[in-house]
């Protein structure tokens, strides 16, 4: 069988779009294999998010040039935002490349790796522009479903679920606008047939993709009808939704987020900036009164949510004034964690046109690290407070520190996993606990994992019906042997 090597960075929806590719090629006879050395077909699912991404990318293609030289038939390919922003830039740095695909392209992949082969030329598949994006997305959502490769997934229950893609907002120092095009929202059945096949399939919990995931709309569905609709699936445990726009945060969300057992109580909200002025150049459309308004009222609506955001720094014109601000509504939000960023400029963006990238590198480190110590603060004082309690966690497999080690005696390893608030839990269990959801009392913590002992390996199923699992006070007398499984 032809082999495929395929490397994704970036976020979420590159990891699902890798998905969709290895499908429709393994129905073309590919194989999937670990390593481009023996790879007839070497692709790069990219991201332009930021220059590092990109720089990444490069450098693998730089290797590439001479196996290109030595093994001629091998097709290499760039596909997805970085395809669509630089195909220029491509051409010139890598000339070896033999596709240039798009995000809203991939499913032409079959006929553009045939092209190659038999022309020998160089094959474009981009969208010209926002109009024209709008159509082929509408397309290429008709042939998501049978596309999907479970093989490609974190594990065989999780699995990402696209619910809408592009972006309308158009925040300065963003490239995703122009590199994914407008914002189009998923037909709710299309959604909801991919949804049901996924749970035969053994998916237990769904993670639903957008942009700005909470601006759905499609007809008079919103984000909250579109829950209440996937949520009597039958197999599906646990339903998430990533990521949030602060302006789109509206009531009717949180309150499906508090009565339905199954959504997850748990939202990623980026902030980006504590400072109106700097939130203003980003073209947030909200300034941080609003942003910490809507902080409570999620908070008073759904009792007991985690919330986690994002942060720029080093953005043009941020002072030392308005990062300290930052640094203010970090310690005052008490997040569950941060993801906190150096500003990248981004050839493209309104930001990079309208400002000067004023502050220097060493500069964007520092804050960059002294933001990352307070947010490490506020998490382990987070995770300390859950110390006692006993929560629900899907257990996801063996953790990181677990690969390559031997088992214990007793065949346990230490395992980890999620709970409802996306909390990862680190316990002694059996592999073969994967996919199960369990209790754990936890009974210690760091900045990032809480630590916890199983109570029992009896399944926990979540019906349409239940009450949702919540974090409870732990009791001191029932802890019991973790029991082997199988």
């Amino acid at each position: 069988m032809p082999k495929l090597y395929l490397e994704t960075v970036g976020c979420q929806m590159n990891v699902l779009d890798s998905e969709l590719v290895v499908g429709t090629l393994r129905r073309q006879g590919y194989e999937l294999t670990e390593t481009p050395d023996d790879a007839d077909l070497i692709f790069f699912n990219t991201c332009s998010v930021r220059q590092h991404a990109e720089d990444k990318i490069y450098s693998a293609l730089g290797r590439l040039r001479h196996h290109k030289i030595k093994h001629p038939d091998t097709i290499i390919g760039v596909l997805g935002c970085m395809a669509q922003k630089d195909q220029e830039l491509i051409k010139k740095r890598a000339p070896h490349v033999d596709i240039i695909c798009g995000t809203g392209q991939l499913a032409q992949l079959p006929t553009l790796i045939q092209t190659a082969r038999e022309s020998g030329e160089l094959q474009v598949a981009l969208s010209l522009d926002r109009t024209e994006s709008r159509h082929e997305v509408e397309r290429s959502f008709e042939s998501y479903d049978p596309m999907r490769d479970p093989s490609m997934r974190p594990n065989r229950f999780q699995a990402y679920v696209r619910i809408m893609i592009g972006c309308d907002k158009f925040c300065t120092y963003c490239i995703v606008p122009s590199v994914r095009g407008p914002e189009q929202s998923r037909h709710p059945e299309q959604i909801a047939a991919e949804v049901r096949q996924l749970a035969g399939e053994g998916v237990k919990e769904i993670t639903l993709l957008g942009q700005t995931v909470n601006s759905y709309h499609h007809g008079s569905s919103r984000l909250s009808d579109l829950l209440a609709r996937l949520h009597d699936t039958a197999g599906i445990e646990r339903i998430k939704f990533i990521t949030n726009f602060p302006k789109d945060m509206t009531d009717d969300l949180l309150y499906a987020i508090r009565d339905l057992p199954k959504v997850c109580p748990y939202l990623h909200v980026p902030a980006q900036s504590g400072c109106n002025d700097i939130l203003k150049r980003m073209k947030r459309m909200y300034t941080v009164e609003f942003y910490r308004d809507m902080l409570a009222r999620c908070r008073e609506i759904v009792p007991g949510i985690a919330i986690s955001s994002d942060f720029i720094v080093g953005f043009c014109g941020e002072s030392e004034a308005s990062f300290e601000m930052t640094c203010d509504l970090v310690r005052e939000a008490t997040f569950k964690n941060s993801f906190i960023f150096k500003y990248s400029p981004r050839p493209g963006t309104r930001g990079h046109e309208l400002y000067d990238d004023d502050v220097p590198e060493e500069v964007k480190k520092r804050r960059n690290n002294d933001l990352l110590a307070i947010q490490n603060a506020m998490s382990l004082q987070d995770h300390r407070r859950r110390i006692g309690l006993r929560v629900e966690v899907l257990v996801e497999g063996p953790s990181k520190v677990t690969l390559g080690r031997s088992p214990l005696a007793n065949g346990l390893v230490q395992m980890t996993g999620r709970t409802r608030t996306d909390h990862i839990v680190v316990f002694d269990g059996h592999p073969r606990l994967a996919g199960q959801t369990l209790l754990v009392d936890i009974d210690d913590a760091t900045s990032f994992t809480l630590y916890g002992n199983v109570v029992t390996s009896e399944h926990i199923s979540v019906s349409a019906e239940s009450e949702p699992c919540c974090e409870v006070p732990a009791p001191k007398t029932d802890r019991v042997s973790l029991p082997l499984i199988g």
